[in-house]
């Protein structure tokens, strides 16, 4: 529609050269009109929904023009809540930060086994402790152990799985052991099944032992020769009848399943012997094994009363190779994580990690996974190495001077790496 200027009136001679008011008064207020439509669209396109930059006008520039724009950035990150929904945690880059404390220490926390407790065992760096992980889409928010009991305020959580699993417990439990006081808390160790016990919040975060998930002959006591092992990859019901009433659950199962390109196993009944077992690929062990446990959760878990999350495989870094350093040995003396985008090494297998989604997409109960994958696969540092102990004794000079053969490229230092997975975790909740 055009803005005509109205018909002269009989009593009044328009000016020549000059607008008439009326036509001046309806452009001012057309410019102020779409003066004021711009501001309004320019405010809403900063309210946007929690820390997804990709639909928002939080988005960081690819290419940052300066470090005013970059701090800039950063605080307005600072104001998203953590949307599981539309921040992928997978993406993202460790940045080093002299500032970060650890919540605990392997002094302070008196719940670690020496096997994780690098610093107590002689590592002398610790900048490793000092790398927080930094999503592309999002900021991560911190480990707040207050939060964190009173989500878990009369709940049962309970941690599933191998030795890297007990880490990520230990790990949760020195995050918030500490504000709790002495006589108000406790810890029950056992064989397969350990429980701390927060008393005032009438929770208790739980770790139970189950290597492969379902049964095998080296559950316990374990078998050394992994030629041995037999896994029975048909049964979970000695296991599972633990996880009844569980109100969160956090399952892993990768690093024992990658002993050999096979594995034997069986169905049916260790007392029929050893002898019926069957010899079948790992990745096809893995997915019959990983069946029988989906079945069990879709058939006994409540998806109104328990949350199930999985931890994706935790990579190991026993070959120097990969990150560029044919002469090296393993992940010994590596004191900064990998800065290449997009690492991945030897030691995380995508062909098994397709054989968790290929299973979990066909349940009827919700997983969440927490994918720590990635951002764990760039820490060649944070392994617990030399710094550790076997058969239940420190490693003596000996066996530390070599590194090849010695040195745990599989296990993680706490505090470390699993702090953020517990972070991300967390986040989740």
């Amino acid at each position: 529609m055009s803005l005509a200027a109205p018909s002269a009136s009989p009593s009044v001679k328009p000016s020549r050269g000059k607008l008439p008011y009326s036509i001046v008064f309806i452009v001012l207020c057309s410019f102020a009109f779409v003066a004021l439509l711009y501001a309004d669209s320019s405010w809403a396109f900063f309210k946007v929904k929690s820390c997804s930059r990709k639909n928002g006008g939080a988005r960081k520039s690819k290419h940052r023009n300066s470090d005013h724009d970059e701090a800039r950035n950063s605080v307005i990150d600072d104001r998203f809540e953590f949307d599981p929904e539309e921040c992928s945690v997978n993406t993202g880059k460790w940045v080093f930060n002299k500032t970060i404390k650890p919540l605990y220490t392997d002094r302070s926390c008196p719940y670690l086994d020496r096997q994780v407790s690098c610093v107590k065992n002689g590592r002398p760096d610790s900048d490793y402790r000092h790398w927080e992980w930094q999503p592309e889409d999002c900021t991560l928010p911190r480990f707040d152990a207050e939060v964190a009991l009173k989500k878990l305020r009369g709940k049962r959580l309970m941690f599933v799985g191998d030795s890297l699993q007990r880490g990520q417990w230990q790990s949760f439990v020195c995050l918030v052991e500490w504000i709790i006081p002495q006589d108000k808390k406790s810890l029950k160790r056992g064989d397969f099944h350990t429980v701390f016990t927060a008393k005032e919040y009438d929770a208790t975060i739980e770790f139970y032992w189950a290597p492969f998930l379902v049964e095998s002959n080296t559950d316990r006591p374990i078998i050394g020769d992994p030629k041995k092992r037999i896994i029975k990859v048909d049964s979970v019901a000695k296991h599972a009848k633990n996880w009844i009433g569980v109100d969160i659950l956090v399952f892993n199962s990768y690093v024992w399943w990658m002993s050999g390109l096979t594995l034997k196993t069986l169905w049916g009944s260790f007392a029929n012997g050893a002898e019926g077992y069957e010899v079948l690929d790992t990745p096809v062990a893995y997915k019959v094994g990983l069946r029988t446990w989906a079945n069990w959760i879709d058939s006994n878990v409540n998806p109104n009363n328990t949350r199930v999350f999985f931890t994706t495989m935790s990579p190991t870094h026993t070959r120097s190779a990969d990150w560029g350093k044919s002469n090296g040995t393993k992940c010994f003396n590596e004191t900064r994580p990998v800065m290449k985008r997009h690492f991945w090494s030897t030691g995380s297998n995508k062909q098994m990690m397709s054989m968790v989604n290929a299973v979990t997409g066909r349940m009827k109960v919700p997983i969440t996974f927490l994918n720590i994958t990635q951002l764990s696969d760039y820490r060649i540092d944070a392994h617990s190495s030399i710094y550790t102990e076997t058969g239940g004794r420190l490693l003596t000079e000996e066996e530390r001077a070599d590194p090849m053969h010695n040195a745990d490229c599989i296990h993680w230092c706490l505090p470390g790496v699993p702090d953020t997975w517990n972070q991300i975790f967390l986040a989740h909740l």
